[in-house]
């Protein structure tokens, strides 16, 4: 668990120090440039701060070893997490929306941006990749749903960056309305985003299956250890960036109690060494 938390801890910081300097040379870019665009970029960028922090937060949360109160330890955490970043990501999207939209209502309020939001954002798309590149890579790493989403977090602000750089351009040689546009068109980047997290997340919180292809895993070792005649049950649930494995196999009945523990535990052993992101198995022997 040491490990995974320094892994996560080390992109973590890196993404935060990078949103921190994005954040506040986009927002600034946007005022003296006159882009509405690219200010609603830089509060994405800002949402990026928060949400990062909050992963850190379930990361070193879910490392804790189990205690009385919490006998499965407390990686669900990390979904909890991914859970909150989600709804906030979707309320960004919100605000985001809101303000493009009431800026199209408003067409004499639009003003002609300079290059400088133009440059940002071209700046941004290439650091936002970056840090969605270096994210995914440590999420998967260690397994981190939360890292995960902190990771298309970045995408999606990459995105976002990528719209209101073709919305700048397009202000720039004369169709204004393209800048706001462009904002709306973020907050759809956005809000996808946070939508298809949220569902996941929801779906983990009610003992999501780990899936058919590593369930099947699980059956074909079952059927491959000796002393396996068949198998009755499996159930699966996620927990956080682990899981938690129930497992109903038959041996010879005359077999002796010994013995069928002896291959119940031989069988748990195989499973946890070949799939390391299983934290826990319980085996039930059954008579053939």
């Amino acid at each position: 668990m040491e490990k995974r938390y320094n892994e996560s801890k080390k992109v973590i910081i890196i993404t935060i120090t990078l949103n921190v300097i994005l954040t506040i040379l986009k927002i600034a870019s946007g005022v003296i440039g006159k882009s509405s665009s690219i200010i609603a970029d830089g509060l994405h960028s800002a949402s990026d701060i928060i949400t990062s922090i909050a992963v850190f937060i379930g990361s070193k949360i879910s490392k804790k070893p189990k205690d009385a109160k919490h006998q499965y330890g407390h990686e669900r955490s990390e979904t909890i997490v991914s859970f909150i970043l989600s709804s906030m990501l979707i309320i960004v999207a919100l605000g985001i929306g809101m303000k493009g939209v009431m800026i199209l209502f408003n067409p004499s309020k639009i003003e002609t941006p300079t290059k400088l939001p133009l440059i940002m954002a071209v700046i941004s798309i290439f650091i936002k990749e970056y840090q969605y590149r270096i994210t995914i890579k440590a999420a998967k790493k260690i397994n981190s749903e939360a890292l995960k989403a902190d990771a298309w977090h970045h995408r999606s602000d990459a995105l976002s960056s990528i719209a209101a750089f073709i919305g700048i351009g397009g202000a720039i040689i004369g169709f204004k309305i393209l800048d706001p546009l462009a904002s709306i068109v973020v907050a759809l980047f956005v809000s996808k985003v946070g939508v298809d997290i949220l569902l996941k997340s929801a779906n983990e919180l009610m003992d999501l299956s780990i899936g058919k292809e590593y369930e099947d895993k699980i059956i074909s070792i079952a059927k491959n250890t000796q002393g396996v005649e068949d198998i009755l049950d499996l159930r699966t649930r996620k927990y956080g960036s682990m899981a938690y494995v129930d497992l109903v196999i038959c041996v010879d009945k005359n077999l002796t109690v010994y013995k069928g523990h002896d291959i119940a535990s031989n069988l748990e052993d195989i499973i946890l060494k070949n799939m390391d992101f299983i934290k826990g198995i319980t085996v039930h022997v059954e008579p053939y």
